[in-house]
């Protein structure tokens, strides 16, 4: 296991790995992972630090800090062969918990629409990870959310899809949300849910 600050970089250098521990995270999210170090990557995870909670994703996810006090870190997954574009699991936290978990859902559920233009089903599934309560999300679909907040401009990406989790503690929500096409986050789904189980309160 490897313990990742978020004020780390990753850095890919002659077909081994180069880390930094100062400085802000740098190494693009297409930036290919080498052959010869995947198989060893696979077994391996690091410890994201999202505040108030921490949890282990894969070595081969690249972690870079959040941008603002409510997004607290942000971890890329690349793509898969095939795919356009890797996924990203971006973890919000919101004094007071931002309307409760169902008020969030429905919320991700509108930026997905089916193949008749409404929103799709989201699976949920409520977990006992410790001493935490964790609702997880998943939904399919044409993403269709904001560019960016507050604005009328809006993804149009077909095939994508979800996977998201919710934790309400007294202080806060954590919200993690990963997004990206189908094929990419169906290989997530196992690493996502081992993510889910690795989560604990700091």
């Amino acid at each position: 296991m490897t313990l990742v600050t978020l004020a780390c970089a990753w850095t890919w250098t002659a077909g081994w790995i180069a880390w930094a521990g100062i400085g802000p995270c740098v190494a693009s999210p297409h930036t290919p992972i080498p052959h010869t170090l995947t198989a060893w990557l696979d077994d391996k995870t690091q410890v994201v630090d999202a505040g108030g909670l921490t949890f282990e994703v894969p070595a081969t996810w690249k972690a870079s800090p959040g941008t603002n006090a409510m997004r607290r870190a942000q971890v890329v997954k690349p793509a898969v062969e095939g795919d356009p574009e890797p996924a990203e699991l971006i973890v919000f936290v919101f004094p007071g918990g931002a309307g409760g978990i169902e008020a969030n859902i429905e919320r991700w559920r509108s930026q997905f629409q089916d193949d008749k233009g409404q929103p799709p089903p989201a699976k949920t599934e409520t977990l006992k990870v410790g001493d935490l309560e964790v609702t997880t999300v998943e939904i399919n679909g044409r993403y269709v959310a904001s560019v960016r907040p507050g604005s009328p401009q809006t993804f149009n990406k077909p095939g994508f899809a979800l996977l998201g989790a919710i934790i309400l503690t007294d202080d806060a929500g954590y919200f993690l949300k990963m997004v990206g096409p189908r094929n990419t986050m169906d290989a997530a789904k196992p690493e996502f849910q081992a993510l889910v189980k690795s989560i604990k309160a700091k």
